[in-house]
Formats: C-alpha cells, sequence, structure tokens
C-alpha cells in the first residue's frame, strides 16, 4: 500500500485546484488528520463534503462516508473521481456486480471514499466487513445530513439511530458528523447520541450572503409565479408545494405558459422521480415543481432561486431549502408567497398529532415559521437570531424588508377594536371569528353566540375582512395578543394589549407597498464578469462532455470556473492551473477540449479578445483562512 504524503494545502492545490480554504474548512480537516472527532454545523454551500474528502485523500485506508440518499450517491462518487480521488458507493439500487466491485476495492486498498447508505451500514454484518480491508478498518467515519439523527431536527430518519453502535464497534476510528442546520438544541442531542469525544467543534455563521429574500402574500398565486419566473427565463430553479396535486397543478401551469417544468413527488413511481432528479441535475430540465421530498444533497450549484408558493412547516425547513439556492456563491433569490389559509392546514395537521409533547412542540414550530412570514422585518437578521446569531448589520441590503418596501402606519385604533372584540367574546374564539365580529358578519356562529349585539361588532365594517386579519396578524406576532396554551388558534390578551385598549401605547404597523414585479438581485455574491457569449459556449462544451461522461454538468467545471475561463481566455495548459477550480486531474481530462474551445470561439468571434480579463482584475475578494488560534468565546463555544 503507498503512503500519502500529500499535505492538506498541497491536496487542496491539487485535488480541488483551490489556493485556500474557506472559513472552518482547514480546521475540521486537520481534526480528522489527528485523530479527532469533529462537528461542523455549515451552511448549504459552505464546503462539507471538502472537509472529509481532503482528510481522506491525505490519510492511509478509506474513509467512509455515510449519506442518507441514495439516488444522489453515483454523482457525489462522479465527482470525487473527476478531482482524482478513488471513490466508490455501495447502496441496494446497484447491481450485483458493481457492489462486489466496490466492496474488492475497499478490501484491498484501493479506495479513499466509501460511501454508504445507513440502511447498507445497519445491515447485518457490515460493521464486521469493514474491518477487513490493510488498515483494519476505516480511516475515520463521516456522517452526512446528521440532523436526520436528532428527534428534534427537522428531518428525523430512524435509520440514522444505528449510527449510535459506530463508537461501540470503532472506540478509536475519528467520527465526523456534518450538518447544515442544527439549532443548539439539535446539535447537542447529535453529539449526544454519537458519543463524540472531545470532538473538534464548529458553527460556521449561517449567514449565506448571496442569497436574497422575498416575502409576499399571496394575491393571485399563477399571476405572482409567472411574473417570477418571466424575469427568470434560463434560469435553474425550485419551487416547493405542499401537496402533490398542488405540484401536479403547478407543473402543468408552467408547461401550459411555455416554461419547461417537471414535477416530483413522494406519490410517483421511483424510477421516475429518479428520472425528473437526474434531469434537472444534469441540466435537461430547468425548474422543478416539488414537495419537500425533493432536494435534500442536491449538489447542484447554479440553483438561482428556490420559490416556495406555501408556507414551510418549521423555519429550519425553510432554511434548508432556500439553501439550495445560490451554492456556488452567486447571486440567488428565495421568495415565499404564503397566506394565512397556508396556516390554518397546517395547524389542523399538526393537531391531529397523537402525542401531546409533540403536538406541541410541532405546533410552536409553526408559529416561529408564521411569524417570521407575517411580521415584516430584515428576513436575515430573523433567520439569524433562530439560530442563535446576532447579525451585525442595520441593514442587510439584500431582503424585501431592507429595500424599503414597507411603509410603517399607525394602527392603534384598528388594535384596540379587535382587542376589545377578543376581551367582549370572552377569549374563547378563534381569529376568523373575531374578525368576523369586527367585520359585521351574519353568521350563524355570531347569531348563536349573541355576538351581533356586542359594542365590537360592526366596529371595523367600513374596511375588508382582509385587513382585520391582517392586522389581528401582526399583534399576533408582535405577541400582543397570543395564542391559549393548548396549541389552538385562540387568541388571548396580554398586557400589552390592555395598555394599548387604554390609550397607554401606540401600535404601529408595516404594510407591503409593492406591485407584484420581480427584478434580479445583484448586490451580493461572486458573479464574475466575463464575457457572455464565450461563456455560453463554454456551458454548452463542459454539457456535451458531461453526457459523454454520463455525469451532470458540475461535476466537469461548475460555473464559477466557467466564467474565470470565460474572463481570462487562457491559451495554455500552464494557465489552466491557476483557475479556481481545475486541479491537476481535471486539467489532464478536459484542459486541450476547453482550451481548443476557447481558441475556436476567438477565432470566429475576433472582436471578443478585448473583453479578456487577468485573473488578478476579476478575482473575487478571498475570505479569510481559518486558524486553529484561539479567537475568544464565540470560537471557544461553538455549539
Amino acid at each position: 500500500m503507498s503512503a500519502k504524503p500529500l499535505t492538506l494545502q498541497e491536496a487542496l492545490k491539487q485535488t480541488f485546484g483551490f489556493d485556500q480554504f474557506r472559513p472552518h474548512q482547514e480546521e475540521l480537516a486537520e481534526g480528522l488528520l489527528s485523530q479527532r472527532d469533529v462537528f461542523g454545523v455549515m451552511p448549504t454551500g459552505g464546503g462539507k463534503s471538502l472537509c472529509y474528502q481532503l482528510p481522506a485523500v491525505c490519510s492511509q485506508g478509506c474513509a467512509v462516508v455515510v449519506s442518507p440518499l441514495i439516488a444522489l450517491m453515483k454523482d457525489q462518487v462522479d465527482a470525487a473521481n473527476a478531482n482524482g480521488i478513488r471513490a466508490a458507493c455501495v447502496n441496494s439500487s446497484m447491481p450485483n456486480e458493481e457492489r462486489l466491485q466496490a466492496s474488492r476495492a475497499y478490501q484491498t486498498g484501493e479506495l479513499d471514499l466509501l460511501y454508504l447508505a445507513p440502511e447498507r451500514l445497519s445491515s447485518p454484518g457490515m460493521l464486521d466487513r469493514l474491518h477487513d480491508c490493510p488498515t483494519n478498518g476505516p480511516a475515520f467515519f463521516a456522517i452526512d445530513e446528521a440532523h436526520c439523527l436528532s428527534e428534534w431536527g427537522h428531518d428525523f430518519r430512524p435509520d440514522y439511530l444505528f449510527l449510535t453502535e459506530l463508537k461501540k464497534a470503532f472506540p478509536q476510528t475519528p467520527l465526523a458528523a456534518f450538518t447544515a442546520t442544527a439549532t443548539p438544541k439539535v446539535a447537542q442531542d447529535i453529539e449526544s447520541r454519537l458519543g463524540l469525544v472531545n470532538p473538534v467543534k464548529v458553527r460556521a455563521s449561517f449567514d449565506r450572503a448571496n442569497l436574497s429574500y422575498d416575502v409576499r402574500q399571496k394575491q393571485d398565486l399563477e399571476d405572482q409565479l409567472l411574473c417570477f419566473l418571466r424575469e427568470r427565463e434560463g434560469q435553474s430553479g425550485i419551487i416547493y408545494r405542499t401537496s402533490r396535486k398542488s405540484v401536479e397543478t403547478t407543473a402543468a401551469l408552467l408547461k401550459s405558459n411555455g416554461i419547461p417544468a417537471q414535477g416530483y413527488h413522494a406519490g410517483m413511481e421511483s424510477t421516475e422521480r429518479n428520472r425528473v432528479q437526474d434531469a434537472f441535475i444534469r441540466d435537461d430540465v430547468g425548474i422543478i415543481v416539488a414537495t419537500v421530498a425533493f432536494g435534500m444533497g442536491i449538489d447542484k450549484p447554479d440553483v438561482r432561486f428556490v420559490v416556495h408558493c406555501d408556507l414551510p412547516k418549521t423555519i429550519e425547513s425553510y432554511y434548508q431549502e432556500t439553501g439550495r439556492a445560490g451554492r456556488d456563491g452567486d447571486p440567488s433569490q428565495c421568495l415565499l408567497l404564503y397566506s394565512p389559509a397556508d396556516s390554518v392546514k397546517l395547524r389542523r395537521f399538526h393537531e391531529e398529532i397523537p402525542d401531546e409533547q409533540e403536538r406541541r412542540r410541532n405546533l410552536a414550530l409553526l408559529r416561529e415559521m408564521e411569524r417570521f412570514a407575517a411580521s415584516p422585518s430584515c428576513r436575515r437578521k430573523a433567520l439569524l437570531n433562530y439560530f442563535g446569531e446576532e447579525h451585525s448589520e442595520e441593514n442587510c441590503g439584500s431582503c424585501d424588508f431592507c429595500q424599503g418596501e414597507y411603509k410603517e402606519l399607525e394602527g392603534t385604533r384598528d388594535a384596540q377594536i379587535l382587542c376589545s372584540a377578543v376581551a367582549r367574546s370572552g377569549e374563547r374564539f378563534g381569529v376568523t371569528h373575531v374578525c368576523d365580529i369586527v367585520a359585521g358578519a351574519n353568521t350563524q356562529k355570531i347569531r348563536d353566540n349573541g355576538h351581533n349585539e356586542l359594542k365590537t361588532w360592526g366596529a371595523g365594517k367600513e374596511k375588508p375582512k382582509k385587513h382585520w386579519r391582517f392586522i389581528l396578524d401582526q399583534l399576533l406576532n408582535r405577541d400582543v395578543l397570543q395564542f391559549a396554551d393548548d396549541g389552538l388558534p385562540v387568541p388571548k390578551l396580554t398586557d400589552t394589549a390592555w395598555d394599548i385598549m387604554k390609550g397607554k401605547q401606540p401600535f404601529l404597523y408595516h404594510q407591503d407597498q409593492r406591485a407584484d414585479s420581480f427584478k434580479p438581485d445583484t448586490k451580493k455574491g461572486e458573479n464574475i464578469p466575463c464575457h457572455a457569449g464565450l461563456f455560453e459556449h463554454l456551458r454548452a462544451l463542459r454539457k456535451s462532455i458531461a453526457d459523454a461522461d454520463e455525469v451532470p454538468p458540475y461535476v466537469v467545471f461548475s460555473d464559477k470556473t466557467l466564467r474565470f475561463l470565460a474572463a481570462t481566455m487562457p491559451q495554455q495548459q500552464s494557465e489552466l492551473s491557476s483557475i479556481p477550480g481545475i486541479g491537476t486531474r481535471k486539467v489532464e481530462s478536459y484542459g486541450d477540449s476547453f482550451l481548443n474551445a476557447i481558441a475556436s470561439y476567438l477565432a470566429e468571434n475576433p472582436n471578443a479578445a478585448k473583453d479578456k480579463s487577468t485573473l488578478q482584475s476579476i478575482e473575487p475578494k478571498k475570505e479569510p483562512q481559518s486558524s486553529n488560534k484561539p479567537k475568544g468565546e464565540t470560537f471557544a463555544i461553538t455549539l
């Protein structure tokens, strides 16, 4: 067995084509190389996979990666192989001969990485078979999507519970856990269940600076969605719906309007789901309309937008799903369209949960999501606060609120009317009924309870009922009113509500001033300026190479690497190694093809050469390198 003498820095350049690490990658990779457990909570697009792939290249033996999505393993393996990493996977969807071939490669020490699904890892005898290799066991275990292990996480999976056995079976083998979303409570649960021993722990910033957030009430969903998409023709995106029927309806709507889209939900045959997912990853279809069954672990880096047409169940789910946009660092948009009816549907679903503690927990998480959607404030700050992180800037500059789309209005009188209706009806009725009282509705429920005799009945009849629902939502989201402790949507008065009714305190609220226009956000990110025609020319070449190799286009080169190529227009192989994302193996595999394509394009378009830039003039501002030196309490107490 040959030694692996490369240092992390050497392997970073030769294998991945990068000169420096992103924040925290180096300390996690060094932790594994020094035989320590590690735990990384890093946002989507933060480079988690490099944290275990790089030490696998530099270690003796083979690292075992536990990944929950069988459908994506081949793409992960293809991407690793394209970088010169010896990788394979074993899962139930593979032909038996391919599984045997991967097993033999592991046994003979010919692999750097072996990907296993948790179901495969927990199969009888698998842990014993992992001892059957030249190093008598894996170099280390890496657990991807580790939040699946925690019952407090947003995507708990019982199959992950077997991972608690790893420390018993391999007590001396380092264990690495990685996740993009974990509250402190979830992180503590993960660390405890896996039995991590004095781990190197990193809790990176959850801020995705290149993502812009836009939250709007649903008015006419079809028109709003089509308007948004027509501004983004040719871009890749994901549209989330809550039900299978709405997925099919929305996909059909887009197709009938000339927008190529495919639907994806759990009710489809697995072969069809895999076909749709492959078509999206390989750029054969640009837009996927899906339930939340789609997306976890998607490595496609150039998703330019994520749209939620319904309210997500939790902020963690929302963060995870929006995080699938802009993994390459380029500007990308996250649009949430919601209505109070979304909350009603989700609340009814949660109220059917038989376990009282679980029901209360889900309702509390939904309440946080409702607050985020219906309370206008800096969206970025609200997201970061949820994960226990402060946003230092007063104005993030890239969300609907911070871009000045809301106007502050005086609403004390309206708040007094609604609070009075809650008080006079005995704090026993839901939000719809309270709004009916104020609007002067003549419903059977109003008459049966004598609420048409209340002083506040019809006090707001000059304004539409949706106005009163909006103001009531604002009162709830500001904790002026609070729902009952039993989880039912029955508003109760707080001390602040009484102060407002007595005129001791004003009530101000924000009103959305926008028309339904959706302009692309270009304020943040790392979009490299380049010659557009050459970029598209190289994209076409990348697609043809990827199709021939049966891999996703991003496995060949990322969009960012193509932009560097289209900007610097290199003429010889020695120049390619300076381009970010082009390592030694990719120079050998693809270098001549792309150099020839650049040369032929310039021959046919001689004027394009005037747009040529130097690497130094377009290199984005580099992120500071991570360090193992102490950096104060924030770094010392990370989880």
